[in-house]
């Protein structure tokens, strides 16, 4: 009975600000790399951020380098992403993932992911 549930998205105009907050339950993830993904209507799925288990390590897309920040409370079980300076290409459903395997060095594309999320959506207008 492993959930992992995102909060934190909705409305924001450019320029402005969101945090999302993925919160774990059912097990223990504190061994795990988490990440974010998203994916826009009729666009696939991108990485967006990801942070290896310690935190110590961590990936960004180029397209948000700069704006967004990811972060984890292990002992908490949540995972964070603080988003900044939102533009309206980052209209997408988020989805919090994670995984403990990877097929090359630390990156969002590297990672092999077991568990997601259901998604939370951000929507950023002009």
């Amino acid at each position: 009975q492993v959930q992992m549930v995102e909060s934190g998205g909705g409305l924001a105009q450019a320029g402005g600000s969101l945090r999302l907050s993925c919160t774990t339950s059912g097990s223990t993830f504190d061994d795990y790399a988490m990440g974010w993904f998203r994916q826009a209507p009729g666009k696939e799925r991108e990485g967006v951020s990801c942070i290896h288990w310690s935190g110590s390590r961590t990936d960004y897309a180029d397209s948000v380098k700069g704006r967004f920040t990811i972060s984890r409370d292990n002992a908490e079980n949540t995972l964070y992403l603080q988003m900044n300076s939102l533009k309206p290409e980052d209209t997408a459903m988020y989805y919090c993932a994670a995984g403990n395997k990877y097929y090359g060095g630390f990156s969002c594309g590297a990672l092999n992911v077991e568990y997601w999320g259901q998604g939370t959506q951000v929507t950023v207008s002009s």
